[in-house]
């Protein structure tokens, strides 16, 4: 829209269909999102209108929310979503409070996507090998990329906590720093389009699929999460003496309830279970455990003050405004109906049959199709749509034959 439209408070309205658009381009069947295909209203929140420091000549951007032309939000927009579970909790007094960890991989341009990615060419004229975990080394050549990175973050008003060199090669993860989960959802968001937008500009690509490298570890977005009082702002994860209340365990027992109904929300690509079949330090199970990165519901060593609830499931690749959402919702779902959880898991663990996860898109999509929880909490139209646009791309991924089946099995009897 043009600026000055825009200041003019022109309203923008989008075909309803559009928030059930596959990956691919293309959009289920109509009766998912209204046989009509009506118009939604697009309405900008005025906290979160930008000018694009990286863009010239200049631009802006608006994060809006998607509402029904009679006002309400619609049900089919996952900031809405997001919003819904927040007030849930404002009713009972409480605020959910979060922050994320998000990883991603930084590369060298990839034109043909038949072949691997490839790391830059560093300013020693190597490509980086993976030796350089929790490096603070500068010779991979990233320092202007992610000195733009950093001055863009700042201009935008995204607060950063930690910045370091992950696992993976020329892998990355930067830790936001915790708060309103909408405010940590469009942060999210803001910054994975900063790093795409600033890395071209460098001739470079940025990364965020679940698992884009073999033989690698994955890319994560870790959601943190506590509860405390409206008012008092008191985490009511802990009591007076800082010891774990009921709320604590609840919550915990919220989340394993509804961690494998909603794996498909945690995990919405086919390429997101590449980097749970490998689960170190990706864990696709629903146990809890105090500090063991094997677990996936951590307890993150902490004061009272901050003990919160790591779930360590969701991918790079998740939306973090649905991602929070299904987390934040599963948690209060547990406090209000008191669910208890397992016990506690500690070193190395077999994965009860209760506790595991599906593995597959597929299977997660089945399990989320039969799930009344996740109806319950979210709605049978935003569930079903979801399932109908994730069925078209995973359709569209058995349509095509891997190298792997190609080199490996054309050769059998």
């Amino acid at each position: 829209m043009s600026a000055e439209g825009f200041l003019e408070g022109r309203r923008l309205q989008l075909a309803r269909g559009v928030l059930l658009q596959c990956i691919m381009g293309g959009y289920p069947p109509s009766r998912f999102y209204g046989s009509d295909d009506g118009d939604l209203a697009l309405v900008p929140d005025p906290q979160q209108i930008h000018r694009l420091p990286w863009s010239h000549p200049p631009r802006a951007l608006a994060i809006c929310d998607a509402d029904e032309l009679s006002g309400e939000s619609s049900p089919l927009s996952t900031r809405g979503q997001l919003k819904a579970v927040v007030a849930r909790y404002a009713s009972l007094g409480l605020a959910p409070v979060v922050a994320t960890e998000l990883e991603f991989f930084v590369f060298a341009p990839n034109a043909d996507p038949t072949q691997p990615f490839r790391p830059p060419v560093g300013l020693d004229g190597r490509r980086e090998d993976g030796q350089s975990a929790f490096s603070i080394s500068s010779n991979n050549g990233l320092r202007p990329f992610f000195n733009e990175v950093y001055e863009c973050m700042a201009t935008l008003g995204l607060p950063r906590d930690t910045f370091m060199h992950e696992m993976g090669v020329s892998q990355f993860e930067i830790n936001l720093l915790h708060g309103d989960p909408v405010l940590l959802a469009d942060q999210t968001f803001l910054f994975k389009h900063l790093l795409k937008e600033v890395a071209l500009k460098h001739g470079l690509i940025v990364v965020c699929m679940a698992k884009p490298l073999a033989h690698t570890p994955g890319s994560s977005m870790h959601i943190h999460q506590s509860v405390v009082e409206l008012g008092s702002g008191r985490n009511v994860f802990s009591d007076e003496a800082g010891e774990p209340t009921a709320a604590f365990r609840h919550f915990i027992g919220g989340q394993q309830a509804g961690m494998a109904d909603f794996t498909a929300l945690f995990a919405p690509n086919v390429n997101s279970y590449q980097r749970l079949c490998h689960p170190f330090a990706s864990p696709n199970n629903a146990c809890w455990s105090h500090d063991n990165r094997s677990a996936g519901l951590r307890i993150p060593a902490s004061s009272p003050v901050a003990r919160r609830v790591e779930n360590r499931l969701p991918g790079a690749d998740a939306n973090p405004y649905l991602a929070i959402a299904a987390s934040l919702a599963a948690g209060l779902y547990g406090i209000e109906n008191h669910l208890e959880p397992g016990a506690a898991i500690q070193g190395e663990f077999e994965v009860p049959d209760n506790l595991s996860l599906p593995c597959t898109l597929h299977a997660a999509l089945e399990r989320l199709k039969r799930s009344h929880l996740a109806k319950e909490l979210f709605g049978a139209e935003f569930i079903e749509g979801y399932i109908a646009s994730k069925t078209l791309e995973l359709t569209s991924f058995f349509d095509e034959i891997t190298p792997w089946e190609r080199r490996v099995l054309a050769a059998q009897a």
